[in-house]
This record gives structure tokens, C-alpha cells and sequence, in this order.
């Protein structure tokens, strides 16, 4: 293959990748019932700690997640599971909720962290496209993905896996605003630095 025909080969792939992502969101919202999403809102916003834990790409959409559960005023920390099972875990405490996040539903180190969350009263809610998976049966809340395919072309990259997850908690937070009554005057006070600080609290970017 010659340069210019990788070149074009390239800007294909790009193309796809944007439809495929696109695609992989409208179905996204098809599958996620609001009635659910409602519900593991309702959890988080009582939480008196949130927890998250993942691995790969999944483990960085779930460091998104704490973050935007953080800029709403609810304490939360995303850990590795390596860290959660070296004594980690002790954050948690009764009336905590815990995120587990797999796509495949087979990521076993966070079945100990389930394990654990079950015996000290920590609610789990499981995001997974496997259904059937152990993680999924003994969550105390479902909330269920479908992913179409990776955007490369050996579909195997965590790409738009990683977009449907990280909108699912983009739509848990924008529940959770309604649920717990967060106001803009209250972001301003959690975020006072940068151009979006500036704006809210009255000054200049």
C-alpha cells in the first residue's frame, strides 16, 4: 500500500469511527430504561461515599465518573482493583455505593470488591453489557450497555465502549442534578478556578 492510499485508508477509518460511535449511542438510549437510570440516581444521591472501580479503559471512563459525582458535591474516589483488595476498601462504609464497570462482565478482580461490598451493607450498582455474568447477578442495580464494535478495524480497541460509558454517567450526573437540587451557585463554589470558574463567579476568562 503507498502512502497516499494509507492516507485515504485513514481518513476512511475516520469517518466510521465518528458513525459508529454515533450509532453506538442512539442505541445506547434505547437500551438504558430512564426509569433505571432514575434509580441508580436515587442511590448515588443518598450515598454517603461513592466508589468506582474498573480496569483499562473502563477504569479511566470510571475516574470520569467519580470526578463528575465530585463536581456535584457528592464524596466519591475511583480505586484500582489491585489497590481496593490491599486494603483499600476501608473508605467504604454501610450506606457507601460502589460502581463496578466491565464491559464483559468477566473482569474477576472486582468480584472480591463485590464480595466484600455485599458483607459490609455497600450497595453495588454494575454497569456491563454481559447480563449473565456473575457481577450482573448479584448487583443491587443493573444498568445494562450494548456496544455495535470498537471504531479500529480489528475491533478491538476500547473506543466505543469507552464513549458509551462514559455517557452513561454523563446521564447519571444529569439525573442526579434533579434529584438532589445542585444549583449553578453551588458548582461555582466547587469550581472557582479556570475560564469556567471565572464565569460563574462573575469574572473574566
Amino acid at each position: 500500500m503507498t502512502d497516499q492510499e494509507k492516507i485515504f485508508s485513514a481518513a476512511e477509518r475516520t469517518l466510521q469511527a465518528f458513525t459508529i460511535e454515533a450509532e453506538a449511542l442512539l442505541m445506547q438510549h434505547k437500551v438504558l430504561c430512564s426509569n433505571t437510570v432514575a434509580q441508580a440516581a436515587g442511590m448515588l444521591a443518598t450515598a454517603s461515599v461513592i466508589g468506582a472501580s474498573a480496569c483499562g479503559h473502563t477504569g479511566i471512563s470510571c475516574m470520569h465518573f467519580a470526578h463528575l459525582m465530585c463536581c456535584i458535591g457528592k464524596p466519591a474516589r475511583f480505586i484500582p482493583p489491585s489497590e481496593a483488595v490491599h486494603g483499600g476498601l476501608g473508605f467504604l462504609q454501610p450506606g457507601s455505593v460502589m460502581l463496578l464497570a466491565s464491559r464483559g462482565g468477566r473482569t474477576t478482580e472486582l468480584l472480591p470488591i463485590q464480595t466484600y461490598c455485599k458483607d459490609h451493607h455497600v450497595k453495588t450498582i454494575v454497569v456491563t453489557e454481559n447480563t449473565d455474568s456473575v457481577l450482573a447477578r448479584d448487583a443491587d442495580l443493573l444498568l445494562p450497555i450494548v456496544v455495535n464494535r470498537e471504531t479500529d478495524k480489528y475491533n478491538s480497541q476500547g473506543t466505543t465502549s469507552f464513549i458509551v460509558m462514559s455517557a452513561v454517567f454523563d446521564v447519571l450526573q444529569t439525573a442526579m442534578i434533579e434529584i438532589i437540587g445542585f444549583t449553578n451557585e453551588q458548582f461555582a463554589a466547587i469550581h472557582p478556578g479556570g475560564a469556567v470558574g471565572a464565569r460563574l463567579n462573575g469574572g473574566s476568562s
